[in-house]
This record gives C-alpha cells, sequence and structure tokens, in this order.
C-alpha cells in the first residue's frame, strides 16, 4: 500500500527539461491511463503545471519503473532525468503533496494557484476512474490542509504568485508603469491576475490577445481592457512596451522576426517581454536583438527569492500543520491493516447479532411464535450487515470505480464454509 510520487520542478529542472515533460490537456487522459497499467499501480494522479510534473501512485512500483515510463512516454533518453527527478515515498510523498497543494513547494511561496492545479489533477484522474479509495482519502484530506494553510498562517496573504512577480519585474525595470501600454498574450487565470496586479500599479492601457476572441472579451470586460485575436499579434506587438505572454500553446507564439518588425515600428524603443508559459511561448532567439528584453519564470528567481524570506516564519507554520496531517493519515493507514480491520468486523457483526438476539429472546419471553421471531431476527440481521456493502456498490457503480466493484464482488464470488463445521 506504499504510496510514491516521482517528478521534476522548479528546483530541480530547467525550463528547457520542464517543457519536455509537461503534458499536455490533450496527453493527458491517454498518460493516466498508461501509468495505470504499470505493473504494482493501484491507483495513479498526475499533476502537471509550468512549474512540476508529478507522478503520484499508489502500489507496489518501483522509482525506477516510474522514471523509465516518464522519460519513455515523452521519447526522452533514459538517462535524461538522471540528476533531476527526486523520489518521495510513503510519509515522505504524503507531506511533498501537502506541502505543494498549500504552496509551499512553489516557485512563488504561497502562491494560490497551485492547489486549483492540483484539484483539476485529480478531477482528471477521478474521470479516468485511477483514483481509488486511498488517494480519494489523501487527496480530499490534502485540500483540507492547504485550506487550513491558507487560513491560519500568513503564507497566502499578500499578492504573492508569478504573475505577481512579473509586475514587479516590469516596475523595476520601468520607472512609472503608469505611461506604459501592455500587451497580455493569454485569457487565463495568469494573465488575468497579472492585470490585476498591473491596475494596482496605475497601467490604464492594457492589450488582451486571445485565441478566442470571446474569452478576450470576458477577460478584458473584468480587468478594463481592450480584446483582440491573436490573429493581430503583428498589429498589436509594435504598440506595446510590456509584453506578458501565458497560454497553453505547445509551439512559440511570438518569433523573433515579428519582433524586430515590431521594433523597427517602434523606431527602437525598448520592449520588455515576460514568457510565463511553459513550453514557451516566445522564441527564445528575442534576446539576441538589440532593445529587446526576454525573461521566463525561471529569470524571476531573485523577486521571488525576497518573497520566500519574507514569507518563511508562514511556511514553518504551516509545516508543523501538514505535519500533524501527514501523522493523522499515517495512522488512517495503519488502521488499515487487515488483522486490525477482522478484529473491528467481527466486533462489529457480533455487536449487530446480539442486538438483534436480544430482541428476540424478549418476543420469545413475550409468548410470540418462535417462527415468526426468527423470521424477523433473520431478516433485520441480514439489513444490517448488507446495509453499508449495498451503499457502497450503489455508489461504486455510480463512479465506475470498477476496483471497488471487483473487491466487492469476491465477497460472494466462491462459496463459503461454515467456520462452525468440523468442531
Amino acid at each position: 500500500m506504499t504510496i510514491s510520487a516521482l517528478g521534476i520542478n522548479h528546483k530541480t529542472a530547467s525550463v528547457d527539461l520542464r517543457e519536455q515533460v509537461a503534458f499536455s490537456a490533450e496527453q493527458l487522459d491517454t498518460a493516466l491511463q498508461a501509468v495505470r497499467n504499470l505493473q504494482g499501480v493501484e491507483e495513479a494522479v498526475i499533476v502537471s503545471t509550468c512549474n512540476r510534473t508529478e507522478l503520484y501512485c499508489r502500489g507496489e512500483v518501483s522509482g525506477d519503473l516510474l522514471l523509465g515510463w516518464l522519460t519513455g512516454f515523452h521519447s526522452l533518453s533514459p538517462d535524461a532525468l538522471e540528476n533531476h527527478h527526486y523520489l518521495f515515498q510513503g510519509e515522505q510523498a504524503i507531506t511533498h503533496l501537502m506541502s505543494v497543494a498549500s504552496g509551499l513547494d512553489s516557485l512563488v511561496l504561497g502562491e494560490p494557484q497551485i492547489l486549483g492545479q492540483v484539484k483539476q489533477a485529480y478531477q482528471a484522474a477521478k474521470r479516468q476512474a485511477s483514483v481509488g479509495g486511498i488517494l480519494e482519502r489523501l487527496f480530499q484530506q490534502t485540500f483540507r490542509v492547504a485550506k487550513t494553510v491558507r487560513n491560519e498562517t500568513a503564507v497566502g496573504q499578500n499578492a504573492v504568485s508569478v504573475a505577481y512577480a512579473a509586475v514587479s519585474m516590469a516596475r523595476h525595470i520601468f520607472a512609472n508603469l503608469q505611461n506604459s501600454k501592455v500587451l497580455l498574450i493569454g485569457a487565463g487565470d495568469t494573465s488575468e491576475l497579472v492585470a490585476q496586479h498591473l491596475k494596482q500599479q496605475g497601467v490604464s492601457e492594457i492589450i488582451v490577445a486571445n485565441r478566442t476572441l470571446q474569452r478576450a472579451r470576458e477577460m478584458a470586460e473584468r480587468v478594463g481592457a481592450t480584446a483582440h485575436s491573436l490573429s493581430e499579434l503583428s498589429e498589436l506587438l509594435p504598440q506595446a512596451d510590456i509584453v506578458v505572454s501565458s497560454t497553453a500553446s505547445t509551439l512559440p507564439i511570438v518569433g523573433k522576426g515579428s519582433i524586430e518588425k515590431a521594433l523597427k515600428k517602434r523606431r527602437h524603443r525598448p520592449m520588455l517581454l515576460i514568457d510565463l508559459a511553459v513550453p514557451r511561448d516566445i522564441e527564445e532567439q528575442v534576446n539576441e536583438l538589440d532593445d529587446a528584453y526576454l525573461y521566463t519564470v525561471d529569470d524571476l528567481q531573485s523577486i521571488i527569492s525576497e518573497n520566500i524570506r519574507n514569507r518563511e516564519q508562514a511556511a514553518r507554520e504551516a509545516q508543523v500543520i501538514i505535519q500533524q496531517q501527514t501523522q493523522e493519515f499515517n495512522d488512517w493507514l495503519k488502521s488499515l491493516n487487515s488483522v486490525e480491520l477482522v478484529r473491528e468486523y467481527r466486533t462489529h457483526t457480533r455487536t449487530l447479532a446480539d442486538e438483534q438476539l436480544k430482541k428476540a429472546l424478549a418476543q420469545l419471553e413475550q409468548g410470540k411464535d418462535p417462527a415468526e421471531v426468527l423470521q424477523r431476527f433473520s431478516h433485520r440481521l441480514v439489513q444490517q450487515l448488507t446495509h453499508k456493502p449495498t451503499n457502497l456498490l450503489k455508489s461504486a457503480g455510480e463512479n465506475n470505480d470498477q476496483y471497488t466493484l471487483a473487491v466487492l464482488q469476491q465477497l460472494w464470488s466462491e462459496p463459503s464454509s461454515d467456520p462452525s463445521e468440523g468442531k
């Protein structure tokens, strides 16, 4: 019943390597099915964001097998992740997941977006029926822990995120952001958060360009910007002093040539480009151009490090909460020990039988028909013994939980002998 966590993140791998190992939305379902079919894997969840790709598995499976599958799925050489991955098992894996969901392992300490991303990963695994009873409980408890950390410590206070770090970078380079025109490429959560921080800094001219124009319009309405389609980028780029890109595209959207043309139209007035996407939206060759200054998420590390120092005490408080919750989950896992479960099950059934026997004896003393009393005794005992298994069967059927259905089927798939025979 081992829980394992294998992955890479911003601490162990460069953006180049992380983008090679990231799972796109289109790949995720196939990947979940594939990892679930690995020998020894009983349950699995894949968390894939700009800054991390992680496999959470329950079962008796080796780290080498998981690592080999991850490199093979992405057509990488077997040793590509050799010095860039981490493997946690048991208590360490549980603590790591809770730390990740609480924002304690993020590029920006305490950033809130990761919790939503972990929830999305969990939901995707649920849809593929790759989550069973153990990971179900672990992830649900993890979500509660993250909420507790957010509410009871200062780790989530103040606007601190990759988006905030991007705006801080722009503020350091442009003395007065109020006079800057900003182009946001992408209309997702990160872009909207960037827009909110820009507004707080007094930026009045924001352009949103997105593949889906309707989504760009919706975001623009919320943040007080103008909306455009990505097809208009060649006209929009020359207008922008600052470009912040954050899309889910698997290929670069902004090339060196398009920035070169934009700079000519701008008469070589400087442009700041911040690429928050993994895989990257802006070709790295843009840095070869004079008057173009390109930064990726890795380049924001100095700003992020300062934020980390400001939140270290809150993080220590959060770790205390996480350790307590890790121990609680471990205690629950230990309670699943088969010997203890057998003892608890027998005690439970004996209690039910004694209750019904007491009622039956009382009815016999009242002179009621013995056959009728025995029939009622049998009916009531069967009802009580089958109530919870019946509800579990219904729930497993509704959720297509094949694992639980298979376990419950074993209860009656083979004829059982009377344990009292031969005595």
